[in-house]
């Protein structure tokens, strides 16, 4: 029995898929073909990492053939341990897929084979009649337990021959049971006891039976049987609870005195599995924990309570107890794999788009109701504004574009909180490449995210950022002082200033027409900063060679053009026994005497490193008296 059922619910989930087996198969019995089933790449299987986890378990009880696809019986599958008596046994499983990831549900039912032979709750069941009883007297034989369901549980019983009772077989919801009927009164002289011995037989093939030996002695009277208070008990226990924690406490009456009226209690009916978890006081009727109740491997429970008076006489009520769950099982990581165990990189396209799904974190819970309910968060990113996860869909995508600035290598660790209290949670690393293929990447294994690696990249990036702001600080301090010198001289001069008139030794003759002053001079220089017109004014002179003392010079540099000529036309003037100044960057004042000097109305724009009225050779001259350097 085979089916699949083809459904495209997301992105990671393709559909599901049911095979039916028996219970109890031999390890490696073939179960179907994935492979062919789900139209999957033989080839491709162990490349994906196809593995098969069942849900809610660790264990794993199939398993996949990677040569052919063969989805086989890895460990024994006993319908009763997984089931109990619930008549459809379906296992559930999930087939997962790597590279691209893919999720398949499976489903396995489970039939049920006649693997259990019936079972009575005692060896020997004693009855106390008094031979007073008259005929037609039913007592009741609890019912034999058989594991099986269906066809496979307890189907008859058969009576061995005596000469005082007869069996009914009586039939209550899911279950058979006997009564034993007195057909000839019991004579206590003829015969104080008796046994006899009562077989129950399944339906399975070939059938299987138990017997139990009926132990009947013979009393005086008793009239009256136990009653409880109620017909049906419930009872709410936690999972978890402590051992010896009381569940619930049954009780009957007895309106016979004496020890005819004396209550005792016992299990009638008690799977294998309830007979390891709880007891029963047979004083009292509580009923206490003596095992380890876990929801998830049974949600409820139903015990049947026999109170019997001192003389057999018995009654019979039921004891149904619900177990709630509490959060004791923490969020199971099914993608990205547990850390160690494999090496999963998801490739982001450099194309992306803010919005774009990236990948998936697929976790499970094995509790129920609110406990079960999973949210995702992101509690460490190597970019924390780069990515943003899904708070209930564990779904990752981009918040922005990608960008050419963006790490290649983008490490998430991821935490699911389940909605328990208190909340249980549990991590995963998810390793993002920002790559449009794996050849861009030269080494996928320098990926895994290193908490060392991270403070030590933070310590070099602060130690970078000091030795920066320290070498612009002081490249900033100098630019500073720097324009500081400069300015100090426009500061200090601005606006027309008198500077005090220069000397020069007297007397000098005048040989060879070089042009050395004859006599003493004095000028005045007057110099506005920030301007592009000079003032020098130069004292009277008995030499017809120089200016006139009255004449002073106010000229642009448009009007010493005009004077001198057309600098394209006519270069250089000559000039005898003239003083040529020269203003220099710096701001010294060079004062020479009797050189030719080449007069430039276009050395005199504004803003040049340096004005020059005379040539390089009037200011280099090096013999004494040459001219005086005053320091503006």
């Amino acid at each position: 029995c085979y089916w699949s059922v083809r459904n495209n619910v997301s992105w990671y989930a393709h559909g599901d898929l049911t095979y039916c087996i028996q219970e109890e198969l031999k390890h490696g019995s073939v179960i179907g073909n994935i492979a062919k089933d789900l139209g999957l790449e033989l080839g491709r299987l162990a490349s994906r990492k196809a593995r098969v986890d069942m849900e809610g378990s660790e264990k794993q009880y199939v398993g996949i053939n990677m040569r052919n696809g063969d989805l086989f019986v890895a460990a024994r599958i006993d319908r009763e341990e997984h089931c109990g008596e619930k008549p459809n046994c379906v296992l559930k499983f999930d087939l997962l897929l790597e590279n691209p990831l893919e999720l398949h549900r499976l489903s396995l039912q489970v039939q049920d084979i006649n693997d259990n032979e019936p079972i009575f709750p005692k060896d020997i069941i004693k009855l106390e009649i008094r031979e007073s009883t008259e005929k037609g007297a039913k007592y009741r034989i609890n019912a034999a337990h058989d594991a099986d369901i269906g066809q496979n549980t307890v189907q008859s019983y058969i009576l061995q021959q005596n000469p005082n009772f007869v069996l009914n077989i009586q039939t209550s919801p899911g279950r058979k049971y006997g009564e034993l009927v007195l057909d000839k009164k019991l004579d206590r002289e003829e015969q104080h006891e008796l046994k006899i011995i009562l077989t129950a037989v399944d339906g399975g093939s070939p059938r299987r039976s138990g017997t139990v030996v009926i132990h009947v002695t013979v009393l005086d009277a008793n009239d009256n049987a136990p009653v409880f208070t109620e017909a049906v008990y419930t009872a709410r226990l936690p999972e978890n609870s402590p051992l010896k924690t009381a569940v619930i406490t049954v009780s009957a009456a007895d309106a016979d005195d004496g020890i005819n009226g004396e209550v005792t209690y016992e299990f009638s009916r008690l799977s294998d599995q309830s007979q390891t978890l709880f007891s029963l006081d047979s004083k009292t009727g509580e009923i206490i924990v003596t095992g380890n109740i876990d929801y998830e491997e049974r949600s409820k429970y139903e015990v049947f309570i026999e109170a019997k008076d001192g003389y057999g006489l018995s009654s019979e009520a039921k004891v149904i107890i619900d177990i709630s769950d509490v959060n004791d099982n923490s969020p199971q990581i099914l993608y990205p794999a547990p850390e160690g165990s494999s090496f999963m990189t998801e490739l982001v396209p450099k194309a992306a788009h803010g919005g774009s799904l990236v990948s998936k974190v697929i976790a499970v819970d094995a509790d129920s109701g609110q406990n079960a309910w999973l949210s995702y968060h992101i509690v460490k990113a190597t970019d924390p504004g780069l990515f943003t996860i899904g708070l209930h869909s564990g779904e990752i995508r981009t918040q922005r574009d990608i960008s050419e600035s963006d790490s290649m290598k983008q490490n998430l660790i991821v935490a699911v909180k389940d909605n328990g209290q208190p909340s249980l949670s549990a991590t995963c690393a998810m390793y993002l490449l920002i790559s449009d293929n794996l050849a861009e990447v030269p080494e996928l294994k320098d990926i895994s995210y290193d908490e060392k690696n991270s403070k030590l990249t933070s310590y070099l990036i602060i130690a970078l950022v000091s030795v920066s702001t320290f070498f612009l600080t002081f490249i900033i301090i100098i630019l500073g002082v720097r324009f500081c010198r400069r300015r100090k001289p426009r500061l200090l001069f601005d606006g027309a200033v008198a500077i005090p008139g220069a000397y020069l030794p007297p007397n000098y003759a005048d040989v060879d027409g070089t042009g050395t002053l004859r006599s003493a001079y004095n000028y005045d220089a007057y110099l506005t900063t920030g301007s592009r017109t000079s003032d020098f004014k130069f004292v009277s002179s008995y030499n017809d060679n120089t200016l006139p003392a009255d004449q002073t010079l106010k000229k642009s540099p448009t009007e010493f053009a005009d004077m001198f000529g057309d600098s394209d036309a006519s270069p250089e003037v000559g000039i005898n026994s003239v003083t040529c100044l020269k203003v220099l960057a710096r701001r010294y004042l060079f004062l020479c005497s009797g050189a030719k000097c080449s007069w430039r109305s276009d050395l005199f724009r504004p803003g040049g490193a340096e004005t020059r009225i005379c040539n390089r050779k009037c200011c280099q001259r090096s013999e004494p008296g040459a001219g005086r350097i005053i320091k503006s």
